[in-house]
């Protein structure tokens, strides 16, 4: 098979369909079904879920919780600098992170920025090749960096959602006033795990669901099984080469605990439903090596890419959101849509073009599609 052209997984979407704040209710945004053994699709809203799925049916949830990650400080010139904690450093005491800094010129290695008020000073330590930096945090009394972001940090809102209470060292320009606090509560799903705040960015197709729609589908036989993938700014990395098959893919770290590894194998009792694209790499990466459950919980890097004409080991049906052109989401529901083969390719085309003329809302915040 020739390799595939980046070209494939392009398309063209009116600006004003970027969602740029959440629906009024989570469970309002509007859901679009498809039928792969019908080749069809019909138009719906995410609280009519329930009617889609059946006693026996295991949701599969990413529950990764969103670190509020941007933090600001100056340098001792008086410069802004934005801070953007990804992870904390490997073989590292716990204050110092792998960070993304802002003016990345300005702040070598031995440079030093602090928070204004005091809440902490920090230095460069080391660059890694990713264009990444170690981060040396100091706080007052030792706080942890995760507890300082809670307390100081900005939800790291994708770059195409525009806040104008944005710093003005931050890419993002003026658009709709959404208050910070809203951000917060709605980029973050209602079964976030406090716990594991491992995530630069939410599992975005679980943003629909309630509480109340949540016990509705429990009420029906429904089930569900948590798993934690710890989503890193990789997601949004855009395919740049030519061929799909150039393109480097990122990886990240994931978690799955025994019981949700027993319910990816016989006896099901149901269909195996991945909530959101992050949900589906956990689960094919695991079963790309391990053909039975193990008597622990798993600690995993995933570093698989899902691209046509990929099959499926341990998925049967996706929610998932409307993504980006030429991104590696985009290739994976194209594979889902016809697994083992490339025809996905062409009917992901037919089915974004039915979105947009239907003004469906696009990214992070924007509506959701149930693949059957």
């Amino acid at each position: 098979m020739p390799p595939l052209s980046a070209e494939l997984f392009d398309y063209t979407l009116p600006a004003h369909l970027v969602a740029q704040t959440p629906a009024a209710r989570r469970d309002q945004s509007r859901l679009l079904v498809v039928d792969r053994a019908t080749r069809t699709f019909t138009h719906h809203t995410f609280a009519d879920l329930p009617q889609f799925l059946r006693a026996g049916d295991t949701l599969f949830r990413n529950n990764a919780s969103v670190l509020p990650a941007r933090l600001h400080a100056r340098r001792p010139t008086g410069g802004q600098v934005e801070c953007f904690l990804l992870r904390p450093a490997e073989g590292h005491a716990g204050q110092t992170w792998r960070c993304l800094i802002k003016p990345g010129k300005k702040l070598p290695v031995g440079a030093t920025f602090v928070e204004p008020s005091g809440a902490f000073s920090a230095e460069t330590t080391g660059r890694e090749p990713d264009g990444s930096a170690l981060v040396r945090f100091t706080t007052p009394g030792g706080e942890p960096v995760t507890a300082l972001a809670n307390r100081l940090g900005e939800v790291p809102l994708p770059p195409y959602i525009l806040r104008p209470d944005a710093a003005p060292s931050s890419p993002l320009s003026s658009a709709t006033a959404t208050p910070p606090t809203l951000d917060r509560e709605r980029y973050q799903t209602v079964y976030a795990n406090p716990a594991r705040q491992v995530a630069v960015a939410a599992p975005t197709a679980g943003l629909h669901f309630t509480p109340e729609l949540l016990a509705t589908l429990s009420s029906q036989g429904v089930h569900h099984a948590d798993l934690t993938l710890h989503v890193g700014l990789g997601t949004f990395k855009p395919i740049t080469t030519d061929t799909i098959e150039a393109h480097g893919i990122h990886r990240e770290l994931y978690e799955i605990p025994v019981a949700t590894q027993r319910a990816l194998f016989p006896p099901l009792t149901g269909r195996r439903i991945a909530v959101g694209t992050t949900s589906v790499r956990t689960i094919e990466d695991f079963l790309t090596t391990h053909s039975s459950p193990l008597d622990h919980p798993l600690l995993a890097e995933a570093g698989i890419f899902i691209y046509p004409p990929r099959p499926f080991r341990g998925i049967d049906a996706l929610i998932t959101n409307f993504h980006q052109p030429r991104s590696t989401l985009l290739c994976l529901v194209a594979a889902f849509l016809a697994p083992g083969s490339t025809d996905g390719i062409a009917w992901l085309h037919t089915i974004y073009a039915e979105a947009i003329a239907r003004d469906y809302r696009f990214f992070s915040y924007g509506d959701a599609m149930l693949i059957l």
